[in-house]
């Protein structure tokens, strides 16, 4: 079933969520610049030992997205002007590239899919109005590569509010609504919302007094935000661990960053968060430079001082980090790494991953060139058991 042939169905949200207290918050983590175990200067370099089990090629134009199931979302590029992009999902098990989303919902010619997120339960993308940027975000039951229920209607909003970032996981689908930086209600909160298959209501569960960092990323049974913490004292950032199994109601465990630190990119693997640093801050310790950090708020981190360019992924003390064109595969129980390239022909940027997170099975695409024209002729698809 594609979502055009769908009625929407709205549902209501229920409030409840509050900002966190800040004599419950930690105190911003500030260390000793060296005093982290740098991996590239400690550990043992050794030969790339991951097994590769998948490796299919898609059409060009086709981005991948992070998913945690064994159906990947994926945004395509349309065959024409209408639709201009299409949402699809990608088998991890069969290699198949599945239409889901053929058209948009909504009627008018500047409405367009702009992203999409998916878990083997549930579809969730954002239609976006090219000319006026009012936005809404659509779920619907999802088995088999095709939606299998009504499309439901979980938020609309004018352009005063970026479009949200948002992910899926089991039958839920997590959300954040931001004021734009650039709109008339810039001096709001903003917040994350929950949503089940089948249930009226959403929930409102995470207030932040200013915009989230970083998008919400699930990783085994939590997940990651980065709202503002400490907002009487200026701006912190805390990377924050939250339980998936009682709707984020707890927290599990948090990182309060320095002072205007923002961070990139960040998750909690097992007990580690993995927080990336994508600028150089003037002041701060470790947790001001740029590069990737592994460890908690006691202070003791692994530091990778290369430039980060996505989530990162892992699993038992494992970790691929991406860099500029090429992964690092860390592991602290061994105290290696190892370097996985690019594939051949692979555009400048090289892969970027599709699994954020704890997961068994890593998964990254890239854009290819034709061998004998040097053109981007079509995506390849990769896959490797951690």
């Amino acid at each position: 079933m594609f979502a055009t042939a769908a009625t929407t169905a709205a549902v209501g949200v229920l409030s409840g969520c509050s900002q966190q207290s800040e004599d419950t918050t930690p105190q911003p983590t500030v260390v000793d610049s060296d005093s982290a175990t740098d991996i590239l200067n400690t550990y043992t370099s050794q030969d790339f030992d991951l097994t590769q089990t998948g490796n299919w090629t898609i059409p060009l134009g086709s981005v991948l997205h992070e998913g945690e199931g064994t159906w990947l979302p994926v945004t395509q590029a349309g065959s024409s002007a209408s639709p201009m992009v299409k949402g699809c999902a990608f088998s991890t098990s069969s290699g198949n590239l599945s239409e889901v989303v053929s058209k948009t919902i909504g009627t008018s010619t500047a409405e367009v899919i702009y992203d999409v997120r998916c878990s083997d339960s549930v579809y969730a993308w954002v239609e976006l109005n090219y000319l006026t940027y009012d936005w809404t975000l659509y779920a619907s039951a999802f088995s088999e590569g095709a939606l299998t229920g009504t499309a439901t209607t979980l938020w609309s909003a004018s352009s005063d509010y970026d479009p949200p970032s948002f992910a899926c996981t089991g039958s839920t689908v997590i959300w954040q609504v931001m004021p734009s930086t650039s709109g008339s209600k810039t001096s709001e909160s903003s917040y994350c919302y929950l949503w089940k298959l089948g249930d009226s209501n959403a929930k409102s569960v995470v207030e932040s007094p200013g915009r989230f960092a970083t998008a919400p990323v699930v990783s085994g049974d939590t997940v990651t935000l980065t709202p503002r913490v400490r907002s009487s004292e200026g701006v912190y950032y805390g990377v924050t661990a939250y339980s998936l199994s009682n709707d984020l109601a707890s927290i599990e465990d948090q990182l309060v960053l320095p002072q205007t630190v923002k961070p990139f990119r960040a998750v909690r693997i097992g007990d580690q968060f993995v927080t990336s640093i994508e600028a150089s801050y003037s002041s701060g310790g470790l947790l001001s430079g740029m590069g990737t950090y592994i460890g908690t708020s006691s202070g003791d981190f692994l530091s990778l001082s290369r430039e980060p360019f996505a989530g990162v992924a892992g699993k038992d003390g494992k970790y691929v980090i991406k860099v500029r064109a090429s992964y690092f595969v860390v592991d602290t129980t061994q105290s290696t790494y190892s370097v996985l390239s690019a594939s051949n022909r692979c555009i400048d940027y090289g892969e970027y991953p599709a699994r954020v997170g704890q997961t068994d099975t890593f998964v990254t695409f890239a854009t290819v060139k034709d061998e004998t024209t040097g053109y981007p002729a079509s995506v390849t698809v990769r896959a490797f058991t951690l």
